[in-house]
């Protein structure tokens, strides 16, 4: 099992077959899905076939999610990290994605944006990345909050997949 990055609190490690039960639970709860599309997983098969989707990015692009662990008590509570996106978004390609999403019963304990510093150091030290990119639904303020709090700036707005979204971008600082 690989560890990508630890923070005080969390395990920043690959996804495995065994986080299914987890990812289940955390993409079949409406309220995760509010910004999202609003189409919840219906069953522990499909958080399978998206764990598995995630390991073939990880060979095939050598990089994507990765498992949030609390170290106190081993749970699974989400994923965070980045991606590498390789189909046009915003007239932008084959560029580096910030994302994460946690099972609500760890909202609120700043574990979005302590991952999202951790994927940002790993983006510019490990990956030696000159930026990364963060897109957020407008109406999605805790997304939001955490990108501004992780250090990337809003560049502009854009229609993604019918609605109004945030591109929001960091830069390695030179020097």
């Amino acid at each position: 099992m690989k560890i990508f990055a630890e923070t005080e609190r969390l395990l920043l490690r690959e996804l495995l077959p065994a986080d299914a039960e987890g990812m289940f639970e955390l993409d079949s709860d409406p309220d995760v899905h509010l910004y999202l599309g609003n189409n919840p997983t219906k069953s522990i098969a499909e958080g399978k076939n998206d764990i598995e989707f995630i390991r073939d990015q990880y060979e095939k692009l050598g990089i994507g999610r990765w498992a949030v662990i609390e170290k106190e008590t081993g749970d699974f509570v989400g994923w965070s990290g980045l991606k590498f996106i390789t189909k046009s978004t915003n007239n932008h390609i084959n560029y580096y994605d910030l994302g994460y999403r946690f099972i609500k019963r760890s909202w609120g304990k700043g574990y979005a944006t302590e991952t999202a510093k951790a994927a940002i150091d790993y983006g510019f030290e490990t990956l030696n990345l000159d930026f990364i990119i963060g897109i957020a639904d407008v109406h999605n303020q805790g997304s939001i909050n955490v990108l501004e709090k992780s250090g990337l700036k809003k560049i502009e707005l854009f229609d993604y997949n019918g609605k109004l979204h945030h591109w929001m971008k960091i830069e390695k600082q030179k020097g």
